[in-house]
């Protein structure tokens, strides 16, 4: 009885030393990644909020593809959104629940989905771009791919650096999530 006492006692001291150290190591990575190019919802939520309105501007002055560059624009606020809300409850997970069951791989999962649905907005906006009338147009198109894109190596950083952090029991959790 008293080895499983002191198994115990010694299992719990290991716990605190190791989730301190994972509390002090991911505000480190957190102060890093800041200055690295990573984002966090609200940055992400103004971007594609700059990204839509240009796009609108866009659709409004050039009537050969005007409604398909509306469309895009809808589609992509509308998954904005949803990215928002994976980051956020990535960002706002418990550093405890963290370090215990990992960085919420199921919401990081709906970031890479999201990611993909972006990318293929992307390749259309640079299909549309080639039937735009003015060159104006062609230009502003031009800036806001290469905006978005940039925002999708943000988000990319982001989920790579949230998959990476150390858990105790994210390993099964991954094995569950297959």
């Amino acid at each position: 009885m008293k080895n499983k006492i002191l198994l115990f006692a010694v299992l719990a001291l290991v716990s605190v030393v190791a989730i301190s150290a994972s509390a002090s190591q991911n505000q480190n990575q957190n102060q890093q990644g800041q200055g690295q190019g990573q984002i966090n919802a609200q940055e992400h939520r103004s971007a594609v909020a700059n990204f839509v309105q240009s796009l609108e501007n866009v659709a409004e002055g050039d009537s050969g593809i005007g409604e398909q560059v509306r469309l895009l624009a809808q589609q992509q606020n509308q998954s904005s959104e949803t990215t928002i809300q994976a980051m956020e409850k990535v960002q706002t997970r418990s550093k405890i629940r963290a370090f215990l069951f990992g960085s919420g791989y199921k919401n990081l999962g709906t970031l890479r989905s999201e990611m993909v649905q972006t990318r293929n907005r992307l390749e259309q906006i640079s299909r549309l771009m080639e039937s735009a009338q003015s060159e104006a147009d062609k230009a502003e198109l031009q800036n806001q791919v290469q905006t978005l894109e940039q925002e999708q190596a943000k988000i990319e950083n982001f989920i790579k650096d949230n998959e990476s952090k150390f858990s105790l029991f994210g390993w099964v959790i991954k094995l569950f999530n297959k």
